[in-house]
């Protein structure tokens, strides 16, 4: 994702109701956990990383992109500038690491989910989201610059290679699949959906995310997948 699109998401993701969601489900994934240390790797304005520290967790976010970094730091957020398939940190550092609609942008994904496992201590969890499904591909993946969107049984053997045992795998934006799915085939140039919407198709997009939380859905096809994982 190139800076201009990493400084939009950041003025967007306030009020949009994707975002607004994200973090809800980051919020309740992590709440039930007891904070230690945590790791946002990806974590561009910081929106999410500002979850984990409100959590409790003492909490670093790493950011390759400088605009998503001083974004981040200008919100109070500890930031670091990395690489992500070469984390700057010492072996077994982190209690979580997390990295929400992160991996898809990096080739070598493969490097990244090794050095998740390096840098997490015994019984660290790893929290990752990313988009799911090739059959959703479209112009929208590529002004994002995605490598790819994931299928279920490829993230869980994507984590698992790297040493990780999964919790837990679950689709989440079920709900709401049939219509992206539309939308994309009807718009296949290269243009990101991230755009401010009508505070009151807003508030119905975000109930839809919502109802999910009730329904027994995430087993289904969705928009994203969310993996929770622990290193042996």
């Amino acid at each position: 994702m190139d800076d201009e699109e990493i400084a939009k998401s950041a003025a967007l993701e306030e009020r949009h109701w994707w975002y607004a969601e994200r973090r809800a489900m980051v919020r309740r994934t992590a709440g039930s956990w007891s904070p230690g240390r945590a790791l946002d790797v990806g974590c561009a304005g910081g929106g999410n990383t500002a979850v984990l520290r409100d959590l409790g967790w003492s909490v670093t976010g790493l950011e390759y992109s400088p605009t998503g970094a001083e974004i981040a730091a200008s919100r109070g957020l500890a930031v670091v500038r990395g690489d992500a398939t070469r984390l700057p940190f010492t072996d077994a550092t982190f209690d979580l690491v997390m990295a929400t609609d992160v991996w898809e942008h990096i080739e070598d994904d493969g490097a990244v989910a090794d050095e998740t496992f390096r840098v997490l201590r015994p019984g660290g969890r790893l929290l990752v989201a990313v988009p799911c499904s090739m059959k959703l591909w479209s112009g929208h993946d590529v002004a994002l610059g995605h490598f790819r969107r994931y299928e279920r049984d490829q993230l869980a053997a994507l984590v698992t290679g790297a040493g990780l045992v999964v919790e837990d795998l679950w689709s989440w934006n079920v709900l709401l699949r049939p219509v992206v799915r539309a939308r994309r085939r009807r718009h296949s140039e290269a243009e990101s959906e991230m755009e401010p919407v009508h505070p009151v198709l807003n508030a119905g997009l975000r109930s839809a995310v919502a109802l999910e939380r009730v329904l027994p859905l995430r087993r289904l096809p969705g928009v994203s997948l969310v993996v929770v994982a622990r290193k042996p």
